[in-house]
């Protein structure tokens, strides 16, 4: 992995709410954490830690444990898709603060139709419709922080 692929990650943690990101790419493990404060309370940078991926623990279990502890969705909801903030940012619901939404709540969304804005360091990232469908839920508020993989909407398939 390119060390400006590795920078952009520190600054990206840096500059969000989490506190740990974690990229798997082929045979390299990228962990990025934020850390705690030393003594006399002088921050610490955080600093990247490539490990082989021999040595990094599956995370299969992990996955399952926050699966298991999900509440159960209701059926009206199960015939809903979402969609996902492919990346860490701030949602923007619209394109700029005097512009009307993108989407609310009840709007027919076509294939391709923009949805909401990620903006990830300084950079404006248009979230598409990847099908067809009904906004039936919108999960984030506008200008708020997300995570990756995050749901923003709950989309009623055509």
């Amino acid at each position: 992995m390119d060390i400006s692929k590795v920078r952009e990650l520190v600054k990206m943690v840096e500059e969000s709410g989490i506190e740990e990101l974690e990229v798997i790419h082929k045979d390299t493990t990228i962990r990025i954490q934020k850390s705690g404060y030393m003594a006399h309370d002088v921050p610490m940078a955080p600093a990247p830690l490539v490990l082989p991926a021999a040595a990094v623990a599956p995370v299969a279990p992990a996955a399952a444990a926050v699966e298991s502890a999900a509440p159960a969705v209701d059926s009206a909801r199960a015939k809903f898709k979402d969609v996902r903030s492919p990346i860490v940012g701030t949602m923007y619901r619209a394109p700029s603060p005097d512009d009307p939404s993108f989407v609310e709540v009840g709007d027919h969304v076509a294939k391709g139709q923009t949805l909401c804005i990620i903006e990830a360091m300084k950079v404006m990232n248009e979230i598409d419709a990847e099908f067809s469908g009904t906004i039936r839920e919108i999960l984030v508020e506008d200008a708020n922080p997300v995570e990756a993989e995050a749901v923003l909407f709950l989309v009623e398939p055509d």
